[in-house]
């Protein structure tokens, strides 16, 4: 079973990918509506979790959720907490990390499994 990518490298990608994706809807104009800008995420989150360990996916959620609300909310470069709106984003982001993490885990330990596995020739 190949070893997860350590998990610098993954918080790496989340922001990098993040600010990519970010500044990719800005030029787009779909930036006003912040639900394009976190379903993307939300998909790169769970890309980076096919490939890293459980432990990446807060800082992966955390990172991704942050280059959103500076990025793509008003007031723009400026963080800040909405109560109503940002742990429904964190939760979003942090699902999405998981998910991909867990479905990459199964993935591997199956191929490893159908390597170490005899296969019956009979039938």
């Amino acid at each position: 079973m190949p070893e997860p990518v350590a998990t610098p490298f993954i918080w790496l990608g989340a922001s990098l990918g993040a600010l990519v994706l970010v500044g990719a809807l800005d030029l787009l104009g779909a930036l006003d509506r912040t639900e394009f800008a976190l379903a993307a995420l939300s998909v790169l989150a769970a890309g980076l979790g096919l490939r890293g360990r459980f432990a990446a996916a807060p800082g992966t959620a955390l990172l991704c959720w942050a280059l959103l609300n500076i990025c793509a909310t008003r007031p723009t470069g400026e963080i800040s907490w909405a109560g109503h709106r940002d742990p429904e984003w964190v939760a979003c982001l942090l699902a999405a990390a998981v998910l991909g993490t867990a479905a990459g885990r199964v993935a591997h330990a199956r191929a490893a499994y159908r390597r170490v596995t005899p296969h019956d020739s009979t039938g």
